[in-house]
């Protein structure tokens, strides 16, 4: 018996260690640069109600499925990916500015894709003051 309790408790540690791991990992993502003449870019699109109710749509149409419907990165797909989707929330995505989060949307990196080409400039501001409404 204090056998199989042991091998519980050192079995328990492991998955708490493992677990505490990759919640670390997927708190922080890796340094995404941004150009000067997008990093001070000041978004056009007033964000009103129809800007993020116009946002809202995109967003769910193009990026829920990855980042989820509240911007917590656990979207269905998010699961498939090797890296974490990203917080919307947290502090490290709102401290961008606009400028920031229009060319990652535009651009995109790794498995996220690029919607410059998919997407209007208008629409792709429209998902930025959306995803503004993600803040804590």
């Amino acid at each position: 018996m204090k056998k199989n309790a042991l091998v519980s408790v050192i079995a328990m540690t492991l998955a708490v260690v493992t677990l505490m791991s990759f919640t670390i990992s997927q708190q922080e993502p890796k340094p995404w640069p941004v150009p000067a003449e997008y990093k001070n870019m000041k978004n056009p699109v007033k964000a009103d109600a129809e800007s993020i109710q116009v946002g809202k749509m995109l967003y769910n149409r193009n990026c829920a499925s990855c980042h989820g419907k509240n911007g917590l990165g656990d979207g269905p797909k998010a699961r498939m990916l090797d890296t974490f989707a990203g917080d919307f929330s947290a502090d490290y995505f709102q401290n961008q500015t606009d400028g920031e989060l229009f060319y990652k949307t535009e651009e995109g990196r790794e498995e996220m894709p690029g919607y410059g080409k998919k997407l209007t400039k208008e629409d792709t501001w429209n998902i930025v003051n959306y995803m503004r409404t993600f803040k804590k």
